[in-house]
């Protein structure tokens, strides 16, 4: 079994580089890939970059050249939910791109031709994340080329896709994994909440929340080894 997991940012990348047993690290395409093992579950961990089309890259090239059974995207979001405050894990059940837009030809905002509106993670690995993060709020994860810091928008989007929390990378993801039909799952740990000046809550919160997402993904990898044996 082979685990892809995809980082957006350095911080969230080094923190769960602490976990692996490095056995290689090489680039490709300009990206740099580490190569190991976490509980004894071979993983190549790669930082993407911010953004949905870094994210969809990397994504593709695990798929095409990494021989990748699963795809796992972690790091930290924003919250949009009255319920979630700094710290909270969220499993993304479903994910949406909230900025995709063409209501001009009739179908609802997120509609991508031949995808949908909501790509739903693997049952499987969703099992095994709430088994292992009991805390953890499962629902939507929205993703968009924006960093929201207003206020009304991360309203509008809780309210249009009943979203939990936002990002920059979880649904591009998606996307790609559904179209090479490759299970997946994107957990996401909140680094900061709309209204509260979340930028700087953002920056002060980053790293703390990048380590807390990280060991939820050890103990996911831990038990996904038991139940694969």
């Amino acid at each position: 079994m082979k685990v892809g997991i995809i980082f957006a940012m350095e911080e969230e990348l080094k923190a769960l580089l602490e976990y692996l047993v490095l056995e290689n690290e090489y680039n490709l395409f300009d990206l740099k890939f580490y190569e190991g093992t976490i509980n004894d579950i071979n993983c190549v961990l790669v930082e993407s970059g911010v953004g949905k089309v870094n994210a969809a890259r990397a994504t593709q090239i695990l798929i095409d050249n990494m021989n990748v059974e699963y795809i796992f995207n972690i790091g930290v979001a924003g919250g949009v939910s009255k319920d979630l405050n700094v710290g909270d894990i969220v499993i993304g059940e479903k994910l949406v791109q909230h900025d995709f837009d063409i209501t001009a030809f009739d179908h609802e905002k997120g509609y991508i031709p031949n995808v949908g509106t909501f790509i739903e993670a693997d049952p499987y690995l969703i099992k095994i994340a709430k088994e292992n993060i009991s805390e953890a709020k499962v629902g939507v994860i929205a993703s968009g080329d924006i960093f929201c810091t207003e206020l009304m928008m991360g309203k509008k989007i809780n309210s249009k896709f009943k979203a939990l929390c936002v990002e920059m990378e979880g649904a591009s993801i998606a996307q790609v994994c559904f179209l090479c039909h490759i299970p997946f799952l994107i957990i996401r740990s909140i680094s900061d909440v709309l209204g509260e000046d979340n930028k700087i809550t953002y920056e002060m919160f980053l790293e703390k929340s990048s380590k807390k997402v990280a060991l939820a993904m050890k103990n996911i990898l831990e038990n996904l080894k038991k139940i694969e044996d």
